[in-house]
């Protein structure tokens, strides 16, 4: 009996460890904060003596300052990360604000490193994400001020000012680093690749991404559509 007594024990030691060795560690100091004067690589930032950290490290300002959104889609992020507060650095989190010009659009994209959760200040704004294969459900909804919405981590989703006005939100993302992927520019930036993988095959370039819009919408902006692939880089002879 002893012996299975001794034998269990080992058994779920065993598993503990495991486990232990599979979850990211807690910090095992108060603070790790970045310097940005090494060039030591590292999963994160290195970090500086905590003799020489500031109260500075700490604390940001300029977050009531607008972005200037004088650009083709009408919106800009102000970023809070580490090289904003150094202080964060391994904390897991970081913030961002973004304004919006009326219809401005923060089109599809992901985030490959964290969950995202968004509160509206000022304005109302159309928010969704799409779901993994094979549902592909497209979960959305307009949000007003003092809406919060969460887009869970690593899922396409978009923001969107469907008003007249400026729209203002905040967002907090559960990573220091969240990542970023714009969808169009994930497909469009290589699209070359893709015209030239069908002449390998003595295929038409012309086989390697054909969208009939007027099929898809009940009704279509060229305009719109042309600026933005304008700005994606999408060359214009492609859509003739």
């Amino acid at each position: 009996m002893a012996h299975r007594v001794a034998f269990l024990d080992f058994v779920a030691l065993a598993l503990c460890s495991t486990l232990s060795l599979t979850t990211e560690p807690a910090n095992l100091q108060d603070f790790c904060v970045a310097d940005g004067n090494t060039n030591t690589r590292m999963n994160g930032f290195a970090y500086k003596d905590p003799a020489m950290v500031q109260a500075s490290d700490f604390s940001f300002s300029g977050l009531h300052i607008p972005g200037s959104t004088a650009n083709a889609v009408g919106f800009r992020v102000t970023p809070v990360f580490v090289t904003q507060i150094p202080g964060h650095n391994t904390l897991g989190i970081s913030i961002v604000r973004i304004d919006y010009d009326p219809w401005g659009i923060n089109s599809l994209h992901t985030h490959p490193h964290a969950t995202e959760i968004l509160t509206v200040m000022e304005g109302t704004l159309e928010v969704g994400f799409v779901t993994s294969n094979p549902e592909n459900c497209h979960i959305t909804k307009v949000l007003k001020k003092g809406d919060v919405f969460v887009f869970p981590v690593g899922l396409v989703h978009y923001q969107r000012n469907i008003g007249y006005g400026h729209v203002v939100d905040i967002v907090a993302l559960s990573s220091q680093n969240p990542g970023v992927i714009i969808v169009a520019n994930a497909v469009f930036a290589n699209l070359s690749l893709l015209v030239s993988g069908y002449q390998g095959n003595n295929l038409s370039s012309q086989c390697a991404i054909k969208v009939d819009l007027m099929k898809c919408f009940d009704s279509v902006n060229w305009n719109y559509l042309f600026m933005m692939t304008g700005v994606t880089g999408f060359r214009m002879c492609y859509l003739n």
